[in-house]
């Protein structure tokens, strides 16, 4: 079986539609056995060994205050003979399955559950709907967006150039997907048009987000630096941008987000080396700037509750209020030692090195992956203190 598939804990037990949606195929009692030792081995031998019941060390934790949380460190492992790569993008649904992309070839996307179950992880089979081999996919892996239309959910992913120096250039696409990954609309770099294909010249597209009218937004951060609006149909309507400092330019436009939290939708870009978030009209028409000492090279977005959650590449998290006010910084790997003895943010688990994707579960845990080459994926419980 080219899919992965795991024992449904008892509480998928009693969820019929969660049982016949994750595992079609069930797994015989020898078949739980053989995967749960080779789990057991792959904890064993990846990351840093998990203390046992009789280890009293105290638990890490972030931010201050109400913004306080507490890094589950049992979340997010995977058995032997997987690895996270780079880490590209993470979401969560609208039942709390954590879906987590990296630069890796197995697994090219795994899938948790909100407790740290791995659900699913989807490989070879990924790749063959997307029409690429596996080290091609980890070759152009890039951000994801979850978006509820109406009813359903569905899954937009975005890829990177390929590195390839010969041959033709892969990626310079968006796809989206249902839950299931299967491919339903592909946007950018096809060979050929057809009624859930379209070409678009993208140069290498980062991230992409959904208005609650439907229309989609692409942004070509690491290429063209262009901005584009398409309706829910994907026809093209408006595009912005190019490479420079004033408004309506981008020096890696790398992220994007409808923020809804004011009276008027507004779209946010990620604006990185220019060290700031460019905000404008669902049309596409500048509004306003945000910038300051809690904003350094922005990687994309995130919205929960009243909030904005922005991680950041230059080591830390930061948490805005719906006026563009910081609320906290956290994890801040970069300036809490000063400018000598620094710790290696790496390893540290109360620091951040990398931040590039995060989400935000329905209790207000927050998931974070990190641009480096072990991926890093991790959960952070918040715990209010005070």
């Amino acid at each position: 079986m080219l899919r992965s598939r795991f024992l449904i804990t008892s509480e998928l037990r009693q969820n019929k539609f969660m049982n016949e949606y994750l595992f079609p195929h069930r797994q015989s009692r020898r078949d739980f056995l053989q995967t749960s030792a080779f789990a057991a081995v792959g904890l064993a031998l990846s990351g840093p060994a998990l203390a046992d019941s009789k280890d009293s060390k105290a638990p890490v934790r972030i931010g201050s205050g109400h913004w306080t949380y507490t890094l589950d460190e049992n979340w997010g492992k995977l058995p032997a003979g997987m690895r996270f790569g780079f880490g590209c993008g993470i979401v969560a649904d609208s039942q709390d399955r954590i879906y987590v992309t990296s630069r890796s070839t197995h697994p090219a996307v795994a899938v948790f559950s909100r407790q740290g179950q791995l659900l699913e992880t989807w490989s070879n089979d990924f790749a063959e709907r997307v029409g690429y081999s596996p080290a091609q996919v980890k070759d152009t892996a890039h951000c994801l967006y979850w978006s509820r239309e109406g009813r359903e959910e569905f899954l937009y992913f975005t890829e990177n150039v390929s590195t390839n120096k010969e041959g033709p250039k892969l990626g310079k696409r968006v796809y989206k997907t249902d839950l299931r990954g299967k491919i339903l609309y592909t946007l950018g770099n096809v060979d050929k048009e057809s009624s859930t294909a379209q070409k678009f010249d993208w140069t290498n597209p980062t991230d992409v987000a959904v208005a609650p009218n439907g229309d989609i937004y692409v942004v070509d951060g690491y290429g063209s630096q262009i901005v584009s609006r398409f309706d829910k149909n994907f026809r093209h309507l408006k595009t912005i941008g190019g490479r420079g400092r004033e408004h309506g330019q981008f020096n890696t436009c790398h992220g994007i987000w409808i923020n809804t939290l004011r009276d008027e939708p507004e779209v946010y870009i990620a604006d990185r080396a220019n060290s700031r978030y460019e905000v404008f009209s669902l049309a596409l028409e500048y509004k306003r700037t945000v910038a300051g000492d809690f904003v350094r090279n922005p990687c994309c977005f995130y919205q929960h509750g009243r909030q904005l959650y922005i991680p950041d590449l230059a080591s830390m998290v930061a948490i805005l209020d719906a006026q563009d006010r910081p609320l906290a910084i956290l994890g801040d790997g970069k300036e809490a030692d000063g400018k000598t003895n620094k710790p290696d943010n790496q390893t540290n688990p109360a620091l951040f090195a990398a931040p590039h994707a995060m989400c935000v579960d329905s209790r207000g845990d927050f998931y974070l992956v990190e641009w480096v080459d072990f991926g890093r994926a991790r959960k952070f419980v918040h715990t209010p203190m005070g």
